[in-house]
Order: C-alpha cells, then structure tokens, then sequence
C-alpha cells in the first residue's frame, strides 16, 4: 500500500538550507510529506531558488501587515489544502490566532538546545557564557517563542576556539539531521 503523503508548505525566510534538506527528504519513497508550496515574507530569498530548482510552487508574502499576512496565508493554505507546516530559518512570529487555526501543525527547528537560548543570536549568546555543547530542536510552534513541546534534539561538543561560524555550521549538520526525523517520528506516531 503507497503511503499518502501529507500537503506541507515550508516557511523561509532566507538560505533554504533546512528548505534543501526537507525537499530531499519529501522524494523519499517512504516520506510521510510532499512539499507542495514553499512561502516567503523575503523576496530575497536564497531559498526561493531550491523551490524552481525542484519545480515546486512559490509565494512571497508581503509581511508589513501582520494580520493580512496572516490572512493571506491562511486563505491560500486552505486553498492549497496544506495540512503541515515546517519553518525553516523563518524570521516572523506567528500569532496565536494562526497558530490556534494550525494546531500541532506547525513545527520549527531552533538553532540551541532548548529551552535555552531562545529567539536571536543563538550561537554568539552560547559562546559568550561559555557553554560546553550546543546543538538543535525541533518543536511544535505555540504562542510563545521557541517553548513548544520538543519533538528531537541533538548535541554538539564545543571546542576551544569555537566561533560564531564553526558552532553554526556545525548545528547546520545536525539539523539536517533531525528534522527529517522529526518528521518521521511525527507520522509514524500519528498512524
């Protein structure tokens, strides 16, 4: 029996590296989700380029106003009959309104290993108290930035003479790791 895939939309903001990733992941035979549509507040967008890379459905959303952002995207969502969202390097925080409409839909990886180090500048705030590891997470979005229930986490040792570069590109690698899985460790529970 072929398995269904799940409608999933990726929110970028920037890079696309993590957007890279999960479209590798989504032409997986046995990957729960199908990348559908790719959504930017950024016109900018590095990651843009993978979505015409792959042949896969683009919007930019102009992000000035919150609540007719939020409005837009909902619509066409529903349109699109998306059902999954994963953001990936998306630098907006969702309202509690859209977060409530896409409840235990919307997942995010974050840059540290939390619930420390929340929100921006992960890695110089990790180097800078002199911490021992860092790493990564995959969470479920709520209303409060980066504190929704964790799904995977992975770790990093830092070395002596870590920089703000290294410890990112290092994290980088582990993300690529667990998000698919975290994906997978989603549907599979779910079936």
């Amino acid at each position: 029996m072929d398995l269904i895939k799940k409608n999933t939309v990726v929110f970028i903001s920037g890079r696309g590296s993590n957007l890279l990733n999960l479209i590798k992941f989504s032409k997986k035979k046995n990957s729960p989700i199908s990348i559908n549509l790719v959504l930017s507040d950024n016109p900018k967008a590095n990651g843009l380029n993978y979505a015409k890379k792959y042949n896969i459905e683009y919007k930019i959303v102009n992000y000035k106003n919150k609540k007719e952002f939020e409005k837009k995207v909902k619509d066409y969502l529903i349109k699109k009959n998306i059902c999954f969202i994963c953001l990936a390097g998306f630098m907006r925080v969702l309202s509690e309104n859209f977060i409530k409409f896409f409840k235990n839909k919307i997942i995010n990886i974050h840059p540290s290993l939390l619930p420390k180090y929340k929100g921006l500048n992960t890695h110089e705030r990790v180097l800078k108290n002199k911490e021992k590891f860092s790493g990564c997470t995959v969470h479920y979005v709520t209303k409060k930035l980066d504190s929704g229930k964790i799904i995977l986490q992975s770790k990093t040792k830092i070395t002596r003479g870590e920089t703000i570069h290294s410890l990112a590109k290092k994290v980088r690698k582990l993300e690529h790791i667990i998000y698919p899985k975290s994906i997978d460790k989603i549907f599979k529970k779910n079936n």
